[in-house]
C-alpha cells in the first residue's frame, strides 16, 4: 500500500508540476495574446488580470490604456473601480463581528439600527444581518438606486427613503438584488464599534492586508498616479467620463483598488481568513460566507450554454454557482464606466481578478477562458468571439425595438396645455422633488438631490415629452409623461428610460403645491 501510495503521489506530482509549467508558459502566452486580440474586437480601452494559486500570485496580465486621451498604460498597480466587488468586503467586515461575539448572521436589523425601516411591519422586525447580505428583502433588483445615484441623500437618509419602496415579491421569497440593503449592513458597524464603515475597512482588512494603494472614496484619487479613467460608448466609440462620486453608497460598492491589491484580498479567501499568516477571519465565518443562502435560477438557456452548471446561489457577499464539476465563489461590480469580476475557486486554490476601464461585458469571456483554463476543461470554447456575437444579435433586436417604437409616434399632435402650465414642482416619499421650469431654451426638468439628473424637455407626442440626462452619456433618451386631472390640470408625471439599471417608474411623482 505504501508503494502504491508513492507511485500515485510521484504520477501526481509530475501531473501538476506539467500543469504549472504549462500555465507559466505556452498557455500563459497564448492566453496574453488571447486577451490583447479580445481587447480590441471589444473595444475596451484598458484591461488588468491577475492570477493567484493559495498564497502567490502566478500570472499577471495588463492591456491597453487607462485613458483613451493620455494613453497611459495599464499595469497591476493601475486603479479600477471594483464597485460591488466592495460587498464581500463588507460582509467580511461583518464576520469579524461575528467572530468578536458582538453581532450573529441572524441578528435583528432593528437591534442596532432602530430607526431601520421597510415596506412591511413584520420585515421590518424580523430582517436579519443576514437578510440583509443575501439579497432576499422582497424588494427588486436595484430597487431605489435613484435614491442614492449622483444625489445629495446620506447613507441614513436613504435607508430612511427605502422605507417608501413597493415590494416585487414576499420576504425572503426570491432573489432581488439591493445596493441600499449593503448600505444598512455596512451602517451596523459604526452602530456596534463607533468607527465609520471606512475606519473599519482600511484599519481590519486593507491595510492588513497591504491594499496599500486602495481607497475608498473618489475624493481620495486626487494627486494619485496611475489611475484608469471610466469611459463609456457613444455611437460605438469608448468615450473617457468622470469619476463619479459614489461615497453614500459606500459599503455597498465604493472600493477602488488594483490587480496587484485584489490579488491579495483573493489570497486572504482562499487561505480560510489568514494572511501573512495572520488570521483576520476564522475559518467557520470564510464557509458560512462562501455559503449558499437564496437560491438563483437557472433557465434552459444557460444550462445550454453551460451544461456543467447545476446551481447558483447568493452567499454573505459572494455569488456562488458549480461549474466542470467545481465550486466557484465569485461576484462582479459595475461602476459608471468600469466593470470588474473577482472568482474564487476554492478546491483547487486559484483565484482571479478583472478590472476593466468601460461598460463592456468583456469581463465575462475572459472569466470563462480563465475557468476553462484553470480547470483543464477539454472542451476549448472562443467565449470571447461566441459572447460578443450574442451580445451584437442582441444589440440588434433593441435597436429593431426601439425603432419599433419611434413609428408609434404620432406626428403632428400638440401639448394639452401651454408649456408653462407643465411647469411646478412634483413630489414622492421616495424622492423628495423634481423641477419643471421653463428656460429661454424651452421647458427643462431638474432632480432637486441629483444635480446631474437634469435635462430638456422636448414635445414628443400628445403630453409625453422626450428628455436626455447628458451627465450620464450611459443612460439612454427617455420620456417624461404629464397626467392631467379631472381640471384639465397636470398633478402627475411620469418617467421611463429603458435601461437595466433604474427604475424611474418606481417615482409616482405628484404635483405639490
Amino acid at each position: 500500500m505504501k508503494l502504491k501510495r508513492f507511485f500515485f503521489n510521484a504520477l501526481l506530482i509530475v501531473i501538476l508540476t506539467g500543469f504549472y509549467v504549462n500555465l507559466h508558459g505556452q498557455d500563459f502566452r497564448s492566453m496574453d495574446r488571447y486577451f490583447q486580440q479580445a481587447l480590441s474586437d471589444w473595444n475596451v480601452p484598458g484591461m488588468s488580470v491577475a492570477i493567484v494559486n493559495k498564497d502567490s500570485v502566478i500570472w499577471t496580465g495588463s492591456y491597453g490604456v487607462t485613458d483613451i486621451n493620455s494613453r497611459e498604460t495599464v499595469d497591476k498597480h493601475t486603479l479600477f473601480a471594483v464597485a460591488s466587488n466592495t460587498k464581500a468586503f463588507t460582509a467580511a467586515a461583518l464576520a469579524m463581528l461575528v467572530d468578536d461575539g458582538l453581532i450573529n448572521w441572524d441578528d435583528k436589523v432593528v437591534k442596532f439600527l432602530p430607526w431601520f425601516k421597510l415596506y412591511d411591519p413584520y420585515v421590518t422586525q424580523n430582517m436579519t444581518i443576514r437578510d440583509l447580505l443575501t439579497h432576499r428583502s422582497g424588494l427588486a433588483t436595484f430597487s431605489g438606486d435613484l435614491i442614492w445615484y449622483g444625489s445629495t441623500y446620506s447613507r441614513e437618509e436613504v435607508i430612511r427613503k427605502a422605507a417608501h419602496l413597493k415590494p416585487s415579491f414576499g420576504f425572503r421569497e426570491q432573489f432581488g438584488y439591493s445596493n441600499i440593503l449593503y448600505m444598512a449592513a455596512g451602517e451596523i458597524i459604526p452602530a456596534v464599534t463607533g468607527y465609520s464603515w471606512e475606519e473599519y475597512i482600511n484599519n481590519r482588512l486593507l491595510r492588513p492586508l497591504h491594499m496599500n494603494r486602495s481607497v475608498l472614496s473618489v475624493s481620495e484619487l486626487e494627486g494619485l498616479e496611475n489611475v484608469a479613467r471610466p469611459h463609456t460608448y457613444v455611437k460605438n466609440k469608448a468615450t473617457a467620463i468622470p469619476w463619479l462620486d459614489w461615497d453614500n453608497m459606500g459599503p455597498a460598492g465604493s472600493l477602488i483598488s488594483s490587480a496587484h491589491d485584489m490579488s491579495n484580498w483573493l489570497i486572504m479567501n482562499l487561505n480560510n481568513g489568514i494572511f501573512n499568516n495572520d488570521t483576520l477571519i476564522l475559518k467557520q465565518r470564510i464557509f458560512e460566507m462562501q455559503s449558499a443562502n437564496t437560491v438563483l435560477p437557472v433557465s434552459p438557456s444557460f444550462s445550454k450554454r453551460f451544461p456543467s452548471t447545476h446551481f447558483r446561489a447568493y452567499g454573505l457577499g459572494w455569488s456562488l454557482m458549480n461549474y466542470l464539476g467545481h465550486k466557484i465563489v465569485m461576484h462582479n461590480g459595475g461602476y459608471d464606466g468600469m466593470i470588474s469580476q473577482t472568482v474564487l475557486i476554492p478546491e483547487s486554490g486559484f483565484g482571479f481578478v478583472i478590472l476593466t476601464n468601460s461598460l463592456s461585458n468583456l469581463y465575462y469571456p475572459v472569466m470563462y477562458t480563465l475557468l476553462d483554463e484553470l480547470l483543464l476543461n477539454p472542451e476549448k470554447r472562443d467565449w470571447s468571439s461566441e459572447i460578443l456575437t450574442q451580445i451584437r444579435k442582441s444589440e440588434e433586436t433593441a435597436s429593431a425595438q426601439k425603432a419599433e417604437w419611434e413609428a408609434k409616434r404620432i406626428i403632428g399632435t400638440k401639448p394639452s396645455l401651454k408649456l408653462d402650465a407643465y411647469t411646478g414642482y412634483y413630489g414622492c416619499p421616495i424622492y423628495d422633488t423634481v423641477q419643471v421650469y421653463s428656460s429661454p431654451n424651452g421647458l427643462m426638468m431638474q432632480f432637486s438631490r441629483s444635480e446631474g439628473f437634469k435635462g430638456k424637455l422636448t414635445h414628443w407626442h400628445y403630453d409625453t415629452f422626450e428628455v436626455e440626462f447628458t451627465d450620464f452619456p450611459s443612460l439612454p433618451k427617455g420620456y417624461v409623461t404629464f397626467y392631467l386631472n379631472r381640471d384639465g390640470n397636470p398633478d402627475e408625471l411620469q418617467i421611463y428610460l429603458d435601461n437595466p439599471d433604474f427604475d424611474f417608474t418606481e417615482l409616482e411623482l405628484k404635483r405639490l403645491e
